[in-house]
């Protein structure tokens, strides 16, 4: 009977997570359920530039699907996926920094600081990208107590 109860346990802890995995979380900037646009975010890293991601290599992680540009940036995301995520959901950094804000972004408008990326909204002569560089470390540190607060 313990048995049965250790294994019933298991499962359901197996079942759990797949079932969060499946969900996108209400925070993610996500299209379609697909986060970035479709944009491969390790690319971002080894790149240096925004690469459109490919459908046949998406990978969902806390129910937000990644595109990838190969099979070796999906491996790579697997295998680091917290390295790669984009900062605050995806969405714009210079918007939860100011405003504490869900704004969306240009994918192909990013920086990666510390070995993070952020992503800006760039559109109708609006370029956050540089507002961000102008005020960078407290914007940055406004923005981690923005996007905490909307996640609790």
């Amino acid at each position: 009977m313990k048995l049965v109860l250790t294994c019933f346990a298991a499962l359901t802890l197996s079942i759990m997570s797949l079932a969060q995995d499946a969900v996108p979380t209400k925070e993610y900037n996500l299209t379609d359920g697909i986060a970035i646009k479709g944009y491969d975010p390790v690319a971002y890293f080894t790149e240096k530039r925004a690469v459109k991601g490919i459908e046949k290599y998406s990978y969902t992680h806390n129910g937000a699907k990644y595109y990838f540009s190969s099979e070796a940036n999906k491996a790579a995301y697997i295998a680091m996926s917290e390295s790669y995520e984009p900062q605050y959901g995806g969405w714009c950094a210079y918007a939860m920094g100011e405003a504490g804000e869900k704004v969306e972004i240009d994918p192909k408008n990013f920086k990666i600081t510390n070995g993070k990326l952020y992503l800006f909204y760039n559109f109708y002569f609006t370029n956050t990208l540089t507002l961000w560089n102008k005020n960078e470390t407290n914007l940055r540190k406004q923005a981690d107590i923005n996007w905490y607060k909307l996640k609790k």
